[in-house]
């Protein structure tokens, strides 16, 4: 049995049991394509029971060689891991070869977080007498007040909209659906938008419940939000290196600066992990230093 087929049973195997997106599978199906090819570079016959430590370990110093991030050489072996226990369940191996290997050491990147300030700043930059400003100021309002990603922001449905108390059902990362409150202005803006702008589109066929839409009645991209926010930040004039994550950050920082629980914060954020939403103490611990330095006498 060759490489392909090993793979694709990988990736119906993260779809089926794992629900993961499909770029996701298509990233992790990726990593272990690079293996394969690899092996192949180095003429070594034989399927995913032949590898070994030693191959492995080969593997990582060759793409480290080539110049990859440690970061994008963290992800591949995070990859490659996944594949051999997915091995493992299926009985095609009966020792897993990833399993003393260690990544290579990288930080942790603490996010670009936007002051309140920078937020109004960017807000007020929206031109309201464009059609689509109604729309733009919704989301960025929404990014905001509920913490999403770009990704469920996009595939937000009107029918997952609870408004009336204060609530959204988000469908998250591996088809995870949780609910997350909603603010006061957030809600009013998503009022401006429905009844200003979304309510005289022309809808096309199957985009009907999508809330955000673009001039064509169909559903907006992620290209396009990202687009959005980096125009908006080159006219408004912030030098900050910002993206629609950059709102979800804000909101986990600004949460949990102003006291709020951390298995909170990770509820609303959809983190499996709480240790995914522990970046965000760091931020904290890092903006109590500077208020210290900035404000107190024998600083």
């Amino acid at each position: 049995m060759n490489w392909e087929v090993y793979i694709k049973g990988f990736s119906a195997y993260l779809r089926l049991e794992r629900s993961l997106s499909e770029n996701t599978r298509m990233a992790y199906s990726h990593d272990v394509e690079q293996l394969a090819h690899y092996l192949e570079y180095k003429q070594m016959n034989g399927g995913p029971e032949k590898i070994t430590h030693e191959h492995l370990l080969d593997f990582i110093s060759w793409i480290g060689a080539l110049g990859m991030h440690a970061r994008s050489q963290a992800r591949i072996l995070s990859g490659i891991k996944g594949f051999y226990k997915y091995l493992l369940l299926e009985n095609i191996v009966t020792h897993d070869p990833t399993q003393l290997i260690e990544g290579p050491k990288i930080g942790r990147k603490l996010p670009e977080v936007l002051s309140i300030a920078d937020i109004d700043m960017l807000l007020d930059g929206i031109d309201l007498s464009k059609p689509e400003g109604e729309r733009n100021k919704a989301m960025i309002e929404t990014l905001y007040s509920s913490g999403l990603r770009v990704s469920e922001l996009v595939n937000l449905r009107l029918s997952n909209l609870f408004i009336e108390i204060g609530f959204l059902k988000v469908t998250g990362k591996g088809n995870k659906e949780r609910l997350v409150p909603i603010g006061s202005k957030a809600v009013k803006q998503i009022r401006n938008y429905i009844n200003g702008y979304r309510n005289h589109l022309t809808i096309r066929k199957g985009q009907e419940d999508y809330l955000f839409l673009n001039r064509r009645g169909a559903r907006l991209s992620r290209v396009m939000v990202f687009t959005f926010i980096k125009d908006l930040a080159i006219k408004t004039g912030l030098k900050k290196h910002i993206s629609p994550h950059s709102f979800r950050h804000s909101f986990a920082t600004h949460l949990i600066e102003g006291g709020a629980d951390l298995r909170a914060v990770q509820e609303m954020l959809g983190h499996e992990s709480i240790t995914t939403t522990e970046i965000y103490t760091h931020l904290d611990r890092d903006y109590l230093r500077q208020a210290i330095m900035d404000f107190h006498p024998r600083a």
